[in-house]
């Protein structure tokens, strides 16, 4: 028998959330002077994109594993891809976690009024995409229980002997 019994490039997570040696590698966040009206048009059709572009408006930069949105991770890193290779968004990695924002300055200044457009019309379509809550680990949301450690301090007045 010739060959491997897998292949790791089909059998790997990669791909899933950031994969920050791709994503440093493999990059592209255009000159928006040579993207076309056209492009960024396309990246904003899709409902989810024009969701993230919406939640991405505050100007706040956003790491990749808070985006809540109702879609497999894979398919979210798709997304977030045609945006940032459209011009719309910039991804930047520190350690092995990714971050994106809106290039919205740049993007007013190359297509003057294109985003407050789209911002000021109320939905349309647009798949709402949220922003993740922390966890609470289980030790701090319950209440301590009998043996576990965990005292609750009370008032005891001193005994008179």
């Amino acid at each position: 028998m010739h060959g491997t019994l897998f292949d790791v490039r089909r059998t790997s997570n990669k791909g899933v959330g950031c994969d920050t040696e791709r994503v440093a590698k493999d990059a592209h966040h255009p000159d928006l002077d040579d993207v076309a009206l056209t492009t960024v048009l396309a990246a904003l059709s899709d409902p989810l994109r024009l969701g993230l572009v919406r939640l991405l408006s505050d100007g706040i930069e956003r790491q990749w594993g808070e985006l809540d949105a109702p879609v497999a991770k894979s398919t979210l890193s798709h997304h977030l891809k045609v945006l940032r290779s459209s011009g719309v968004t910039r991804t930047r990695e520190e350690g092995t976690r990714c971050y994106v924002h809106l290039r919205s300055d740049e993007l007013e200044q190359r297509f003057p009024g294109l985003l407050p457009s789209l911002l000021a019309t109320p939905g349309h379509g647009a798949t709402t995409v949220g922003i993740k809550q922390p966890r609470q680990s289980a030790r701090d949301s319950a209440p301590p229980r009998p043996g576990s450690g965990r005292r609750t301090v009370t008032n005891v007045s001193p005994r008179n002997n």
